[in-house]
């Protein structure tokens, strides 16, 4: 399990990710990586996540990219000093890859903007070798 870290001046994004060895299919190039995500409100105002931009790239620079409203079904508002979590899976067609993003937000004032998700790295335990 990997951890990566990016501070934005008002969020803080923590990704932990790993392996699911047992809904993985290596033999069909099927490849099923679990990720958990922490959003720290470290301003001084609300703030909802409205949606989610991805940018999924594997070791073969095939690259797709996904947007949707919220994260996992939710549309979370983050009061200052607190958090959200939640868990997701990416399947890739190779051992390895990386993802990034962006989630599009909007404070109780009314502004919206974007909080960067840090590339962040999906590694097979047979593609460390």
């Amino acid at each position: 399990m990997s951890v990566q870290k990016q501070i934005n001046p008002n969020f803080e994004i923590s990704i932990k990710t790993s392996y699911i060895e047992s809904e993985s299919r290596p033999e069909a190039d099927y490849h099923l990586f679990g990720y958990k995500i922490t959003i720290i409100n470290k301003g001084q105002i609300p703030a909802q996540l409205m949606s989610r931009h991805w940018i999924i790239t594997d070791d073969e620079g095939q690259t797709e990219e996904v947007r949707g409203a919220g994260v996992v079904g939710l549309q979370p508002k983050i009061n200052p000093s607190q958090n959200f979590e939640y868990e997701s899976v990416c399947p890739l067609n190779c051992a390895s890859g990386t993802m990034k993003g962006f989630y599009q937000m909007v404070s109780d004032t009314g502004e919206t903007f974007d909080v960067e998700i840090p590339e962040f790295y999906l590694v097979a335990p047979s593609a460390l070798h």
